[in-house]
């Protein structure tokens, strides 16, 4: 089989303290998400695609909170080591369809940026990378700006 195809999910806590970084970009926001790392719930979902297109488990098992490493870790760096993981083993990012859930801060005057930083980490045309924003119409913690969630979709293909 030469095509592969993973799904991605993360979400987090919005807590004051912290920078709002979505997709490598951070947002002006007055709350940022909680997390070991940098909490970008983007580029986590988009990892946890790649990686599960592989069946290779999820970033936990890679980068686990427990683990002192990866604390305030940039989550675009931990994307470029999952990517490598892939080109290892013969494969590569076809495109990535995405899907971010937030009340607030409004986020498409940003998405192009976040398009930018993820297709030059990934060695990607930036067409190949789909980023849209939603809300949660009020509905929930997400709705209640209680936190941001991400789902990412990935086809992967087998290089040669």
């Amino acid at each position: 089989m030469n095509l592969r195809i993973g799904n991605g999910y993360d979400i987090h806590r919005l807590g004051e303290g912290r920078p709002l970084i979505l997709g490598g970009v951070e947002i002006p926001h007055r709350l940022g998400l909680v997390g070991h790392s940098d909490a970008d719930v983007l580029t986590h979902a988009i990892m946890d695609a790649m990686l599960g297109a592989l069946a290779l488990g999820d970033i936990g098992h890679y980068f686990p909170p427990s683990d002192d490493r990866w604390k305030g870790a940039n989550s675009l760096i931990l994307l470029e080591q999952v990517n490598q993981l892939l080109i290892d083993r013969g494969w590569r990012v076809s495109n990535l369809d995405s899907v971010i859930v937030a009340e607030r801060p409004k986020l498409k005057p940003h998405l192009a940026a976040m398009q930018t930083k993820l297709s030059e980490v990934l060695n990607l045309d930036p067409t190949a990378i789909s980023i849209k924003a939603t809300t949660h119409e009020k509905l929930g913690p997400i709705g209640r700006e209680e936190g941001i969630a991400a789902y990412t979709v990935a086809l992967i293909i087998r290089e040669g």
